[in-house]
């Protein structure tokens, strides 16, 4: 008897009825106040739920693989390149933005007395808060926890980085007697694995219910005279995406598109929930399946949540001059290259902030001339750009663990060919 397959909507497509549902919801109920608050708190319980596991899936992920690594050495090559590739990554991404932004000039076409203004004072707290913090020392001195029990509690992912990496060199330094918590929090990621799966069924309902707030708050009407500037900034990132990563997965020997297929549904998740921690646990857990060690994964992939975001690059060079064209404000060359420095200074101390690419703009625009009002009329749109710069960095952060992986000789290409022949890839 033949086995009878079962038709089956997969989680990406699921994902994706979710967001339509969503803009079907957002437009049937524009400005209602009921409707936008019930949507709001489905969203936010959805997103409390993703960060609820994450910092659990960090500490018992980054722990062991370290522990396992067990050479300091080794930790601190890693680190290095991490960075290097990191810093060269977003400032490539920088170029791109402000390349796309000289060629097709998003801000002549725009009338800024039409437009909308926002309310923005939330980022401006934020930014006063961030601004004191930031700068090389601050940046640095943020990183080391005071309380790490505070730090857990507030999500500041880089402190808790920096106590896992040392507990994990704490326990191979005492040798047998840290295996026990070796073995402890290695049942733990089992675990929080686990719950992940079981959270990822409600994707869609949350998916739904995100995008419904933003379309009933917004109106679509509202994206109509900044739709050039959204549609060149997503042009922009999936130009980045597909040659400038698509070149360097080349340089790598990755198949690239083959990467793209496995964290699709990774990819749609952190695009529809604006959310990169949405995809955070399921993408440490398909990097290992993958064939990359799990010392490298838990390391890379939560310090490039950090370091690493360039669809946030794209969007901050595109906004700074779609605001000064906008303006009639001419900048020269250099000019432009100070506005790179600039960028690339504040979206390293902004790392980790909330809002941190609106902030990162809020404290780069006066530099060029750009009244502070300008940022108002932006700020509307900040939600649906949002989308489309964390799906970018989700990819941009799962590359950086492979090449990472091969870099250091910890990729296990019999697991990844195992993997693919898994997903029906092979």
């Amino acid at each position: 008897m033949k086995k009878v397959k079962h038709w089956r909507i997969t989680l990406g497509w699921q994902i994706m009825i979710g967001l339509a549902l969503g803009i079907i919801l957002g437009v049937i109920f524009y400005q209602n106040k009921t409707a936008i608050t019930t949507m709001q708190n489905i969203g936010t319980m959805f997103i409390s739920m993703i960060q609820m596991i994450v910092l659990p899936i960090v500490i018992a992920c980054l722990t062991v693989g370290i522990a396992g690594m067990g050479d300091i050495g080794e930790l601190g090559r890693v680190g290095v390149k991490t960075l290097i590739y990191f810093e060269i990554l977003t400032t490539v991404a920088l170029v791109v933005g402000m390349l796309f932004a000289n060629i097709f000039h998003p801000g002549t076409y725009i009338d800024i007395n039409s437009l909308h203004s926002t309310d923005i004072s939330q980022y401006m707290a934020t930014a006063k808060t961030a601004k004191e913090s930031s700068g090389l020392w601050g940046t640095i001195m943020n990183i080391i926890p005071k309380n790490i029990f505070q730090s857990l509690s507030e999500g500041n992912m880089m402190p808790v980085i920096f106590f896992s990496v040392l507990f994990g060199l704490g326990i191979t330094a005492i040798g047998k007697e840290g295996q026990i918590l070796v073995d402890g929090l290695t049942a733990i990621q089992e675990v929080m694995f686990k719950i992940t799966n079981w959270v990822m069924r409600l994707a869609p309902i949350g998916v739904c219910a995100l995008i419904g707030v933003t379309v009933a708050e917004m109106g679509l009407k509202a994206l109509a005279p900044l739709g050039y500037f959204i549609l060149l900034t997503y042009a922009a990132m999936i130009f980045f995406v597909i040659v400038v990563l698509g070149i360097v997965a080349k340089m790598h020997h990755i198949e690239f598109f083959t990467l793209l297929k496995v964290i699709k549904n990774e990819i749609i998740l952190a695009f529809t929930t604006a959310s990169s921690e949405a995809a955070l646990p399921n993408m440490m857990n398909k990097m290992q399946k993958y064939g990359v060690s799990q010392g490298i994964v838990s390391f890379v992939i939560p310090t490039g949540y950090t370091f690493n975001l360039d669809g946030s690059a794209i969007y901050q060079a595109m906004g700074a001059l779609f605001l000064a064209q906008a303006y009639h404000i001419h900048l020269s060359i250099g000019q432009q290259i100070t506005l790179l420095v600039v960028l690339m200074i504040t979206s390293k101390g902004m790392a980790g902030v909330p809002g941190a690419s609106f902030v990162v703009l809020l404290a780069t625009v006066a530099t060029i001339g750009v009244p502070m009002a300008g940022l108002t009329f932006i700020a509307g749109i900040d939600r649906i750009v949002d989308m489309g710069r964390t799906a970018v960095n989700v990819v941009g952060n799962s590359l950086a663990a492979i090449i990472m992986g091969k870099a250091e000789h910890e990729f296990d290409e019999t697991k990844y060919e195992a993997y693919l022949k898994e997903l029906d890839l092979k």
